[in-house]
């Protein structure tokens, strides 16, 4: 009675902490609030078992703690994609384990395994697998290792179907009772080797909802292992994760006008790029910082557009301390975030917070873009997919139909950049060539900084 009454609050610690977590404001008394949670949860857990040997438990806690200190600690901001891809695939990859486990476990039993567990055994180790290899993939393409366009073959789609036609068969051969270390082993290695080739062939620019994707297959992965040890907070956790996941993936879809199915199966960025797509070509107005703060000095309405570039620089603090000094000149300033800004939802909103950047200045993309035509001058630090004007008028670009941040409405454009390469998705950007835009070309920090020099001596 106790033991449940603990998971009781700790899912509700789950569900409150979710829910905070979708506003900035509460966002880490969200995290504290989850964390304390599932902190609950496993030592309940541990207690109602009765484990009396805490030996591995405790060595098992005292790496994986070291281990995410360090992450935590070491691992960049530009790096955090990566690191979630990787967190994602361990979820899937321990839920996987624990199902191969307690299958065994109940195998070499009597009565032995039923075919309702069986089922959710399957489930799995499906799911699983599946988000272990997948999320590796994602972090070897997020990390540049592998190679970030789609990585097409022959017989890509039907492949894929042959391999799930397998797995169907070795899970109805298991479901029937037919048990053995081969059958396992089967349908983990074939689903390994489907998320490593759904993963392949989906480009850079869609890794956000690829990671978001995967995460709800953790939990989902979570979840039917929850039913094969038959605990309850683990299936309500992992119905959460699962949950939100999915969630969060629909709202990525959205913020790129691209179906779900689309995304895991078709592709990305192979559509035009560079010199193929209209107004992509041509001179450049290359700005210098003196230049540059003449037009921001003077500005009554400026919006920033962050992106990856600025945390590739850890800029944010350098940002921050120019848009204070253009609002001391009577400058009304405020932060455009488009949602799949930087390279998983939210970056741009943590890396602002790091330099204490007030809430309410941030704007996402439905309020904010009415304001670009009202706006004097548009900064864009770093983004480059996410203000690209193909995507509205170029129906031959590869991100065409994606809504952007509508920049180029603005009186002015200063674009921040270090070079004219094309984003993550491979295609050019005819912003940088219009006549209202202006470049000044360097690293993120040390640019920003001379603005802010050149601002205060006007």
């Amino acid at each position: 009675m106790a033991a449940n009454l603990s998971y009781l609050v700790a899912s509700g610690l789950f569900i409150i902490g979710l829910k905070q977590l979708s506003s900035p404001v509460t966002a880490r008394r969200g995290n504290t609030l989850a964390a304390v949670g599932m902190f609950l949860a496993v030592v309940v857990t541990l207690l109602d078992q009765e484990i009396v040997s805490f030996g591995t438990i405790l060595v098992g806690v005292v790496i994986g703690s070291a281990v995410g200190a360090a992450a935590a600690h070491w691992v960049k901001m530009t790096a955090m994609p990566q690191m979630v891809a990787v967190f994602n695939g361990f979820g899937g990859g321990a839920s996987a384990l624990i199902a191969w486990v307690e299958f065994t476990r109940l195998a070499e039993g009597s009565p032995g395994v039923s075919a309702a567990i069986a089922v959710a055994v399957v489930l799995s180790l499906l799911i699983g697998a599946v988000t272990l290899s997948g999320s590796f993939v994602a972090f070897g393409k997020l990390q540049e290792w592998l190679p970030t366009a789609p990585v097409r073959y022959p017989l890509q789609h039907p492949l894929n179907l042959l391999i799930f036609l397998g797995l169907l068969a070795f899970a109805v051969y298991l479901i029937g009772g037919a048990a053995g270390m081969g059958n396992l082993m089967a349908i983990t290695g074939l689903s390994l080797l489907l998320g490593v080739l759904l993963v392949l062939p989906i480009g850079g620019a869609d890794m956000p909802i690829v990671v978001s994707l995967l995460n709800s297959y953790s939990g989902l992965a979570g979840a039917a292992a929850g039913f094969v040890v038959g605990s309850n907070i683990l299936i309500i956790a992992g119905a959460l994760v699962g949950a939100s996941g999915i969630i969060l993936t629909h709202i990525m879809c959205r913020a790129m006008n691209r179906s779900l199915a689309n995304v895991v199966f078709g592709g990305f960025g192979t559509g035009t790029k560079g010199e193929d797509v209209p107004g992509a070509t041509g001179t450049v107005r290359e700005a210098s910082a003196e230049e540059a703060a003449i037009v921001l000095g003077y500005a009554r309405s400026v919006i920033f557009v962050p992106g990856y570039g600025l945390a590739v620089s850890q800029a944010q603090h350098q940002l921050r301390e120019l848009a204070d000094l253009l609002e001391r000149r009577g400058a009304k300033v405020r932060y455009a975030i488009h949602p799949v800004a930087g390279r998983m939802p939210g970056h741009m909103n943590v890396l602002l917070a790091e330099a204490n950047v007030s809430y309410d200045k941030l704007c996402d993309l439905e309020e904010i873009n009415p304001e670009f035509s009202r706006t004097e001058v548009a900064v864009v630090v770093g983004s480059n997919d996410v203000v690209n004007p193909s995507a509205r008028d170029v129906p031959d670009s590869p991100i065409y139909g994606m809504p952007i941040l509508n920049v180029d409405q603005a009186d002015h454009v200063l674009v921040l950049k270090r070079s004219l390469k094309p984003g993550f998705s491979g295609a050019d950007n005819p912003l940088f060539h219009k006549d209202k835009t202006m470049l000044l070309f360097g690293d993120a920090q040390d640019s920003l900084t001379k603005l802010g020099q050149e601002v205060k001596a006007l």
